[in-house]
């Protein structure tokens, strides 16, 4: 099957659009956009800039991506955004290319769920499996890692680092680092202990659990400082790869971490 466009949409000759690429009415595709094979746009999209979309993504009706970032100290420079594989993008989602803070790509990995109104914002790096819910907006230089799931209206502030397999719940405002399969909730969100029901459901152990609760004691319920935490789980708990994961995202933390 050859790509499909819309009469009524807009395509820039200089845009590269793949095999089985489908384009709905009113889209606008402008220059330096490359949309890789199988990939939907069912309507009303804009996509524009130094931007790549990967293959068999489904994006929904008045989507923008690839603006120029919302900050003040970006004077139209190169940059660019790049989005991988079978993700979905519904309706009303702004995905921004990047700033000149950065590396000089905005980053959403393959395989994400953005729900309606999702603001993704210049050089934020998300990651694979992800869920991020409606009305959720995420400031310049955020990063989320793998398997997180985000709860609709939430806000989080820049440079803020979401670890994998947490979940925060919604409504809430995140300021801090939340730590890898952790829950947090709250206008100024708290830890609310460990995501045991999504680590089960994606096949973690019991004996990895245990010692992810033995860690999030020492962490979180002893009263110790992290250094002094840190320690005690490198000389009492194994040296597993979801123990030194988690160990490793605190070690690297500067906006703080979430307690």
């Amino acid at each position: 099957m050859s790509k499909k466009i819309d009469k009524s949409s807009l395509v820039s000759k200089k845009a590269k659009i793949g095999s089985n690429v489908e384009i709905g009415p009113f889209c606008i595709i402008g220059d330096g956009v490359e949309i890789k094979k199988g990939t939907k746009l069912i309507s009303n999209v804009v996509v524009e800039g130094n931007t790549v979309i990967g293959e068999n993504c489904t994006i929904y009706p008045f989507t923008s991506i690839g603006f120029p970032p919302q900050d003040l100290k970006y004077k139209d420079e190169k940059t660019g955004l790049t989005i991988g594989d079978n993700n979905i993008i519904r309706e009303y989602v702004s995905i921004h290319r990047a700033s000149v803070g950065g590396d000089g790509f905005t980053t959403v990995g393959d395989n994400n769920f953005l729900t309606a109104y999702v603001h993704i914002a210049h050089d934020c790096k998300i990651g694979n499996n992800i869920v991020i819910a409606s009305a959720t907006a995420l400031a310049g230089h955020v990063h989320v890692e793998d398997f997180a799931y985000i709860g609709g209206v939430t806000a989080i502030h820049q440079f803020t680092r979401i670890g994998t397999h947490s979940m925060v719940g919604g409504f809430s405002g995140i300021g801090q680092d939340i730590p890898p399969y952790t829950i947090a909730s709250g206008s100024r969100a708290k830890l609310y202990g460990l995501n045991v029901i999504g680590l089960k459901r994606r096949g973690f152990s019991e004996e990895t659990i245990n010692d992810l609760k033995k860690a999030y004691k020492i962490l979180f319920r002893e009263k110790r400082t992290l250094k002094d935490a840190l320690k005690k789980i490198k000389s009492e708990l194994p040296e597993t790869e979801t123990i030194n994961n988690l160990v490793e995202f605190i070690e690297k933390n500067k906006r703080g971490i979430c307690r």
